[in-house]
């Protein structure tokens, strides 16, 4: 009788180990999703701080001079004091993008100029810093914000959300062209990619523009910057599905939101941030469309061929990666088989699955 009842018990017990372990193998991937969000957002932005902080005050007298040094002496890295000839000088540096603030000392009426388009979080690290000189002068400071804000956007943040979507529209794409087209040639796979990165990037800059109006001009510019951003996304991760399978999208979060969107410069630029993450937004695709935004819409396109530049060197370094995938898959194509026997076709159909369950828990 015991025996017996073993023997019956043995199939549903190796079943639930089997379950077990797929169960255990899915969540690897929102394990290593959570550690690797908490080391990138709290690593990027948990303490603040300036260091390299470009602001100058505006006079070039001996006078000024000690003053600008003073104020450098006392802050030591966290500021990079300059002098400037006059007000007209400071403000060109401003909307060039070369200065965050720059101070207008007056006895009576001390001045700070700014452009919190450039970084409201920057802007707000300059206005403490001269807040607390001005005071020490026994007078209060005056902040002028020398850029115009659109008017769904008051503190300059809306693009970083803009980035945000197109980010999540592109690589949850890759997830269900991988999932769904995986018997597609890749040529086709990459059309379908190339057409969705219009689709999202249509959506986002409608988004932007006639329904939350974070930008007000320069729409068709805004346009092409999201299909460079969105298609540079798409084809990476539709290459990569070709090597790394059901680890696609956890690699397209580390590439294109844990690294992406701290080093973007939507929150905090360089200046506010550890070295890591300031030399990622040099390069990153997040900082190129985030920074090559605000030089499109606030700055008279300051800075923005380098920007365009980095969007279309990371589309171009998607399609070379297509071409290695397209070689890839062309040398692992099978020969005609024989129908497998059952027990590997269930096999193949359970990893399948599993792959695109991983896809659709990572999304």
């Amino acid at each position: 009788m015991s025996t017996h009842r073993l023997a019956g018990e043995r199939p549903a017990v190796i079943a639930t180990r089997h379950s077990v372990r797929h169960v255990v193998i899915l969540l690897i991937t929102p394990l290593l999703m959570c550690l690797g969000m908490g080391m990138a957002y709290l690593g990027a932005f948990h303490a603040p701080h300036a260091h390299g902080l470009k602001v100058a005050v505006v006079g070039t007298s001996p006078r000024y001079r000690v003053l600008a040094q003073t104020i450098k002496d006392k802050a030591g890295d966290a500021l990079d004091v300059t002098t400037v000839p006059n007000r007209v000088a400071a403000q060109r540096q401003i909307m060039d993008r070369d200065l965050v603030g720059a101070y207008v000392p007056s006895a009576e009426h001390p001045e700070l100029l700014v452009a919190k388009a450039n970084s409201d979080t920057s802007a707000t690290a300059a206005e403490a810093v001269f807040t607390t000189v001005a005071g020490k002068q026994g007078a209060p400071l005056r902040v002028t914000d020398l850029s115009r804000l659109s008017s769904g956007d008051p503190t300059g943040q809306g693009l970083f959300f803009l980035l945000v979507a197109l980010s999540i529209g592109s690589y949850a794409s890759v997830a269900a062209i991988g999932a769904g087209g995986g018997t597609l040639r890749i040529g086709i796979r990459a059309a379908i990619g190339l057409c969705t990165a219009l689709v999202v990037s249509v959506i986002g800059t409608v988004l932007a523009g006639p329904v939350f109006h974070l930008a007000d001009h320069h729409l068709l510019g805004l346009w092409g910057m999201a299909w460079l951003y969105s298609a540079g996304i798409l084809t990476i991760g539709i290459a990569l599905h070709t090597f790394l399978k059901r680890w696609t999208t956890l690699a397209l979060m580390v590439l294109f939101v844990m690294l992406n969107f701290t080093s973007s410069g939507g929150i905090f630029q360089p200046a506010l941030q550890n070295g890591f993450f300031g030399a990622l937004h040099a390069f990153w695709n997040g900082a190129g469309f985030v920074e090559g935004a605000r030089s499109l819409l606030y700055f008279d396109s300051a800075e923005f061929a380098g920007r365009i530049l980095t969007l279309v060197l990371w589309l171009v370094a998607g399609l070379l990666l297509m071409a290695a995938a397209a070689v890839a898959e062309r040398r692992a194509a099978p020969a005609p088989e024989v129908a497998p026997p059952a027990n590997e076709e269930q096999d193949a159909e359970e990893e399948a699955v599993e792959e695109e369950m991983g896809e659709a828990v990572a999304v």
